[in-house]
């Protein structure tokens, strides 16, 4: 497989490339999908006014209150008792996880989920400490010219100056002080973006801290090196359990970081339905990265796994359009199909761990035999 590069350190998402959360004007819900614009004063339950991430509330499934009642007591005992149950009882807590988290509760479990919270608890007056210091000025810019893109459609973020793109602003600044060397990333900020959308700034600080060098560790670090090695990895998984899109790809030379950098690198937060983003967070947060793959390759079967599907995608450039979710199939506006039909995918941690070795390999070998032809070159 070709070393496929990223044309620029920032995946350039400018205005006039389409809708700022990774669509086409062509695909708005007044259109292919049929799902109408409400009035730009009416905010859905998550605080969208409209756009491809607006939820129709009549067409909201909501879980019964007295459903709902149940599992946040379940919730709230379990962080009486956080260390026990992560230790002792974790398969309750991941059932629970997948059965989603119940939304009033969602930003705290979230945080104990990552180790956030914990975080934060050892690190008094940090966050504060980060803001003081100046910074870098080239990622300052950059993230100033980021800060409109970031869910405009949401009422967090829809003024410029707003309490939203200041929080913004500040929790991706403190991040390029934690982290110089990898300092700011275009797709940090729908993730921060997210997690401002559910706790205050400094807690979000600490969650995008531990998400970043606990669950997407390297993903934003100069060359991208990691995210393509992952691209990799999905390839191999996509050979072993869905053969015949392999083979559709693989002829089409369409490569993994064509489709799955922003998937992986933004957490999905560009490509699915709200619900469906914020349930495979729920997941994401207590089982890891192993979530991204199983949920990438369900995307890749739901759009190229029939043969039908296959036929309306007869080049490169069709192929790349339904991957990049410009048509979004109505199962993946489902989340509860999601969360179950990617569990029903036959990979395990093990399958995972043999193709990343695989892969290292591979590349490693292909490194040594570059070095080595260059060696013969000079002589």
């Amino acid at each position: 497989m070709a070393d496929a590069q990223p044309e620029a350190r920032y995946m350039d998402w400018e205005e006039g490339d389409g809708d700022p959360n990774g669509h086409t004007p062509g695909d708005s819900k007044n259109s292919a999908n049929g799902f109408p614009i409400p009035p730009p004063t009416q905010t859905d339950r998550y605080g969208f006014l409209g756009g491809n991430q607006y939820t129709d509330p009549e067409e909201d499934k909501r879980t019964p209150p007295e459903v709902l009642r149940k599992r946040e007591l379940k919730w709230l005992d379990m962080f009486e008792n956080w260390e026990k149950w992560m230790s002792k009882r974790f398969k309750k807590v991941k059932d629970r996880c997948r059965k989603g988290i119940p939304p009033a509760l969602r930003a705290r479990a979230w945080q104990y989920l990552c180790g956030g919270k914990f975080q934060m608890e050892q690190n008094p007056g940090k966050y504060e400490e980060y803001l003081k210091h100046p910074g870098d000025l080239k990622y300052l810019d950059d993230i100033k010219k980021d800060l409109h893109r970031q869910f405009p459609n949401h009422e967090m973020f829809l003024s410029k100056g707003g309490h939203g793109q200041t929080d913004l602003f500040s929790v991706l600044k403190a991040y390029t002080i934690y982290n110089p060397q990898d300092g700011y990333c275009q797709a940090q900020a729908p993730i921060a973006a997210v997690l401002l959308m559910h706790m205050p700034a400094e807690q979000a600080f600490w969650c995008l801290v531990a998400i970043c060098d606990k669950y997407i560790t390297g993903y934003f670090s100069p060359g991208l090196e990691a995210i393509q090695l992952d691209g990799e990895v999905l390839f191999g998984l996509v050979k072993k359990t869905s053969p015949s899109i392999y083979k559709h790809l693989k002829k089409q030379c369409v490569e993994p970081i064509m489709y799955m950098t922003e998937w992986f690198m933004c957490i999905f937060t560009r490509n699915l339905s709200w619900g469906c983003v914020l349930r495979l967070w729920d997941v994401f947060l207590c089982e890891g990265v192993k979530v991204l793959f199983r949920t990438a390759l369900l995307v890749m079967r739901t759009v190229l796994g029939a043969p039908e599907k296959m036929a309306e995608c007869p080049s490169f450039y069709e192929t790349v359009e339904k991957l990049r979710l410009r048509q979004m199939p109505p199962e993946l506006l489902d989340e509860e199909y999601i969360t179950r039909e990617a569990l029903k995918i036959s990979v395990t941690d093990r399958d995972m761990e043999r193709e990343h070795h695989k892969q290292i390999t591979r590349r490693k070998a292909a490194k040594d035999s570059k070095g080595d032809a260059s060696k013969k070159k000079k002589t």
